[in-house]
């Protein structure tokens, strides 16, 4: 047994995961989520998850909550690859368990759990993943190239000295 949303109706396993999901929802979301919290609970943002949930939790209708496995259950989610991470058809299931055979550059595949920007309704959650796919990129290049210069004799800068 669990809590239905008091503004959403889904249901959560129990009353922090009832906070957790008003909460996120309204800072992700705003609209009525948020507007319902600022109407019962003017600090919300300020609080842990069991005093919100303390204080949410007598709004909400008890709801029937059954466990399942997330990637069983598509309602509500993106689609976030919960299989292998291969991404041609050549490759998938065959057993390579998280690892690879050296295989060509893998760079742009989306990998387990990231959906495709793409494939997104939201063009501002979108941009974010492009972004954090840069960063990434950026930071893997970054830490690459800081490897090589350990690997050639240490720091450059103790070179010059």
């Amino acid at each position: 047994m669990g809590y239905a949303c008091p503004v959403c109706d889904t249901p959560q396993r129990d009353g922090e995961h009832l906070a957790h999901h008003l909460a996120f929802t309204a800072m992700l979301h705003g609209g009525d989520h948020e507007d319902w919290l600022d109407e019962r609970v003017p600090d919300w943002g300020d609080r842990e998850p069991a005093g919100l949930a303390a204080e949410v939790t007598p709004h909400a209708d008890d709801a029937e909550y059954e466990e399942v496995f997330e990637d069983t259950v598509a309602r509500g989610r993106l689609d976030v690859g919960m299989g292998s991470g291969a991404t041609d058809a050549g490759h998938a299931g065959h057993g390579h368990a998280g690892h690879d055979h050296g295989h060509a550059d893998q760079s742009e595949s989306r990998g387990v759990g990231v959906p495709d920007p793409d494939a997104l309704d939201d063009p501002a959650v979108a941009e974010a993943i492009r972004e954090a796919r840069e960063l990434t990129r950026e930071g893997a290049e970054d830490g690459a190239a800081a490897d090589d210069a350990d690997s050639e004799g240490g720091d450059p800068a103790d070179r010059d000295a």
